[in-house]
């Protein structure tokens, strides 16, 4: 039954309903270039109001009652979605976070009033903050940095006749920058916009989005930021011709739930805290080479109290701008070490300088406290993103990491790397759960499945350079323990603000040393290196499918498919099984399309 478009997976049959492919002809006539860095792939679900059946009085109404219409609901969701200040994820639960922090936990997130995270309160100048949209006209503009812009014929009408849910995916590809729907049956984009630079990350803003807006952030090869509306094809630059770092950057992610803030990563071993609403400051980092200075954020220093090089393994380097949440509310010290005072907020919101070489990826935790951070040092780092501290540093077995993946419970941490392997951490009790071993290849891009992740199994996928697609199931109680971590003490939750390594430099009993199992009064290490093969169990695929295609670089699972695409632009859209597409995230009823009833 396996063929290039099917395979058979234990839960059913996954085969491909949607294909796109780059129009190479197309591409040199809009002189795009060629491609030199991959194309990764952004995915949106947008919920499009259903069409309003005119002069048809329904069975509620008939019976005399008053119920609020869909549409009103839809709209008043927008208008309060836009009217809204922008909040962290702490104060704004989604209907997938856990549930609330205990009492402890409330009271150690209310006495941090003010966090990396932290917006400007409505509340205190009595104003409503709208949601603002980008300046420039990207169809006038007479910036040289965009040189094309394509869009579909009749776009706006077909954006209005849309209805339910409808999945947007963005790419980059060479130059260029595409926009598609999943699913469609047209040949052309919605739009494709050529740049002078490489595009080469973005991601979609799904706090934000609704049928009338799209928030997108684009990073380049220079290091500029394009912020864009592709809807209304409207459009704002950040970091202009390099004015904060001129860097390629190498990841982007919006902080869930804010409408406003998101974090890039650069090819120098930084990650930059931005605002897409902040003009560009004059900024200066703190040099890694110098001896740290007062106002970096310093978690180790020297026993006494001289100025300490800076050591990656065991420290983030923050320089915290004078408008930086946590002392703009005090004289600051900037970068030279000298008091002052800006009331005018600008980009940086922060800066942090993680490793001395490139920043590959980074993803948030559920709870959007911690986040997950590689390099090509081969190091996993996990941040404190409102503390701005560095909690652990893992090293990876062999060789460079290359993608991560937070599961969607927050229990486990999955990377992939050089050495051809997957590497399943638990952030929790800080060692090596498992590793995969599959791929003969560097692994691409890996995915927590969320419709097959019950906190007893998880479903996890891969793709790497072998051109292989692997599923693969994990379950703890499969999996043995190594001795020496069989009578730690569990770790506390990552739920609570208050960071986890100063928590454990306050315990000395927090958790052994990974070199000595016995228990001394020194704090235990954040640098932990990769355990030997022996000491850590393996986990088995469930299922290696080889495709005939360009290199494999990204996987992606949606509600009703799961994604791959290729370095050069390919993507394909792998439906899943009839029995698994109806169970959506918050449990709505998915409607089954007749066609995938159509056996394949």
């Amino acid at each position: 039954m396996e063929n290039d478009s099917t395979f058979v997976a234990p839960e059913g049959v996954y085969s491909v309903t949607d294909e796109h492919k780059p129009n190479h002809q197309q591409n040199m006539a809009m002189s795009i270039g060629t491609p030199i860095y991959s194309s990764k792939v952004s995915s949106i679900v947008v919920r499009f109001p259903t069409m309003k059946q005119a002069n048809v009085p329904g069975f509620a109404s008939l019976l005399g009652g008053k119920s609020e219409s869909k549409k009103d609901k839809s709209e008043k969701a927008i208008k309060d979605r836009e009217d809204g200040v922008s909040l962290s994820s702490s104060d704004t639960p989604d209907e997938s976070d856990p549930p609330p922090p205990s009492s402890q936990e409330h009271a150690a997130n209310t006495s941090q009033s003010h966090n990396l995270f932290s917006q400007p309160s409505s509340a205190s100048s009595g104003k409503k903050k709208t949601a603002t949209r980008p300046k420039h006209n990207i169809r006038t503009t007479s910036s040289t940095f965009i040189t094309r812009i394509q869009t579909a014929e009749g776009m706006a009408k077909t954006l209005q006749s849309k209805q339910g849910d409808v999945t947007f995916l963005f790419y980059n590809l060479a130059k260029s920058f595409v926009w598609i729907e999943a699913g469609s049956k047209a040949k052309e984009p919605l739009s494709r916009i050529t740049f002078s630079a490489h595009p080469t990350c973005h991601d979609a803003n799904i706090s934000t989005a609704t049928p009338e807006r799209l928030d997108v952030i684009i990073g380049f090869n220079t290091g500029d930021l394009i912020w864009l509306d592709p809807i209304n094809s409207r459009y704002g630059r950040l970091n202009k011709q390099g004015s904060i770092t001129s860097s390629p950057c190498t990841a982007v992610r919006w902080v869930p739930s804010s409408s406003t803030l998101f974090l890039v990563s650069h090819a120098d071993g930084t990650i930059i805290v931005y605002d897409k609403d902040r003009e560009d400051g004059s900024f200066t980092p703190q040099d890694p080479s110098s001896p740290l200075a007062d106002g970096i954020n310093l978690m180790s220093p020297a026993n006494d109290g001289s100025p300490q090089e800076w050591d990656p393994l065991d420290n983030i380097l923050v320089t915290m701008p004078p408008w930086h949440p946590m002392t703009s509310s005090a004289n600051a010290l900037n970068a030279s070490g000298k008091a002052e005072k800006e009331k005018t907020v600008k980009n940086p919101v922060s800066h942090w300088r993680i490793s001395r070489q490139s920043v590959v990826d980074f993803v948030f935790s559920p709870d959007v406290k911690y986040v997950a951070a590689i390099s090509e040092d081969g190091c996993l780092r996990v941040i404190d993103a409102l503390a701005e501290l560095l909690v652990d540093c893992y090293a990876s077995y062999f060789g460079a990491l290359t993608c991560v993946a937070w599961s969607p419970d927050g229990r486990f941490i999955l990377t992939g790397g050089q050495d051809d392997l997957l590497t399943i951490f638990s952030p929790l009790e800080q060692r090596v759960i498992a590793r995969c071993q599959g791929h003969s290849s560097f692994v691409s891009s890996v995915a927590f499945d969320e419709l097959r992740c019950d906190g007893r199994t998880y479903r996890f996928g891969s793709v790497a350079e072998d051109n292989k697609l692997i599923l693969w199931d994990f379950s703890t109680g499969a999996l043995h323990r190594p001795k020496f971590q069989a009578t730690h003490h569990q770790r506390m939750s990552m739920s609570s603000t208050l960071s986890l390594a100063f928590k454990r430099d306050r315990s000395a009993q927090y958790l052994p040393s990974i070199n000595s199992p016995a228990l001394d009064d020194t704090p235990s290490p954040r640098y932990h290196p990769a355990p030997s093969r022996n000491d850590i169990a393996f986990v088995q695929p469930v299922l290696i499918k080889q495709l005939d295609c360009d290199i494999l670089t990204v996987i992606q699972f949606l509600p009703r498919s799961i994604l791959t695409a290729t370095k050069s632009g390919q993507i394909k859209l792998w439906i899943r099984p009839l029995a698994l597409r109806p169970k959506l995230k918050n449990n709505r009823t998915a409607l089954v399309d007749p066609q995938d009833l159509i056996p394949h």
